[in-house]
């Protein structure tokens, strides 16, 4: 694409013709197209219609209907690979991002280091496709900690088992049944990005006006995925490492590809620490047969511990949920309650007020239990 900077139209709007199709090549649906044009009915000067391919400090690479252009990131919330905007291309200091569309998904983890603050990974996403190395096994806990974040987007999750070229005879069956026990409600495909087997499964899901994320860990094949959908090599790939069968980063800031075809994928890092940075709602969903049995508790307040009447200890007991599935959950509903007291006081007190009060209903129920002889 040129990097010249593009014209913008003589007010707000109407933009030249042809917009609408440039906009739907980057992932746009009819929605945001419509809110692209109303914002820029409202802005105080001409302003022309992108999308942040990449985001980098101070300065976004965004995608226009007349060719890419490198722009200032301008003020206020930080743009993040993904964003719809409006950019000010006549601004003294040049191009400069004017505005940012509200955000229908992002994909939000908990910041690296010791910082308790939210970093945005990717935004706009239609599915967040979770990428694991099939050769290297399942490990559930971990794929339930990448579905939680996903659920938490607003995306619809996918669970992408790749590199199935390098699997024994006869493992196919065994992965895919444990991948859908560990994501229930989740389509679960099966590919390889060398043989081609599987991909046309995960290419009908990318069309004009949708766009996909990658998340996953270092080495699960994400930038492999991602030439194999394209049908070009868009992304750098690197061979896992022979010591340990570890990943290596080839993909080092987050960045939007536009499909010949039409449709977006925005590419991550690979991921080797993930903190949470979610409430109960993508926890909920990523546990969605615990939060039904929940609702049958004899206590709203229902710890699934020790509680008489408690739907989800006995679903273990029967054989009908793992203990290893609750205690999952256990683990990450404390690591998501210990995040939202760091960032926000007031989340804390209230929690310490409902730990108070649930101590005082299991006291009343303790003194009304028959006692024994």
């Amino acid at each position: 694409m040129s990097s010249r900077s593009p014209s913008a139209s003589p007010g707000p709007g109407p933009w030249p013709a042809g917009w609408r199709d440039s906009l739907a090549r980057f992932g746009a649906d009819g929605a945001t197209l419509a809110a692209l044009e109303a914002a820029a009915g409202a802005a105080a000067g001409p302003v022309i219609p992108a999308r942040v391919a990449r985001a980098e400090h101070s300065l976004v690479t965004v995608l226009t209907p007349a060719g890419q252009l490198r722009a200032g990131a301008g003020r206020g919330e930080p743009a993040c690979a993904g964003d719809y905007a409006l950019v000010d291309p006549a601004a003294p200091a040049g191009p400069v991002v004017a505005a940012l569309l509200p955000r229908r998904s992002a994909l939000v983890r908990h910041a690296a280091g010791n910082r308790t603050e939210p970093q945005t990974l990717a935004a706009n996403a239609d599915d967040v496709f979770v990428t694991v190395a099939a050769d290297r096994g399942l490990r559930p806990a971990k794929l339930e900690r990448f579905l939680a974040l996903a659920w938490e987007s607003g995306a619809a999750p996918v669970v992408v088992l790749t590199k199935s070229d390098l699997l024994p005879p006869g493992a196919d069956g065994p992965l895919l049944a444990a991948a859908a026990d560990v994501a229930p409600g989740v389509d679960v495909h099966l590919l390889s990005a060398v043989t081609g087997d599987g991909i046309d499964g995960i290419s009908e899901r990318l069309a004009p006006n949708r766009t996909a994320a990658l998340i996953g860990s270092s080495g699960a094949g994400k930038s492999s995925l991602l030439n194999a959908v394209a049908g070009a090599d868009v992304a750098a790939t690197m061979a896992v490492r022979d010591a340990d069968g570890r990943g290596r980063h080839t993909t080092a800031w987050r960045e939007l590809v536009v499909l010949d075809r039409g449709g977006a994928v925005i590419d991550t890092p690979g991921l080797r620490g993930l903190g949470l940075w979610l409430d109960e709602g993508g926890l909920d969903a990523a546990f969605a047969e615990i939060t039904e049995l929940a609702a049958g508790c004899r206590f709203a307040d229902c710890r699934h511990d020790t509680e008489p009447g408690c739907a989800v200890t006995a679903a273990i007991e029967a054989g009908e949920l793992s203990a290893r599935r609750l205690a999952s959950y256990r683990k990450l509903e404390r690591e998501a309650a210990y995040v939202a007291r760091k960032a926000d006081p007031r989340a804390a007190r209230a929690q310490a007020r409902a730990f108070h009060a649930r101590v005082k209903q299991a006291s009343a129920r303790a003194r009304h239990l028959p006692r024994s002889s």
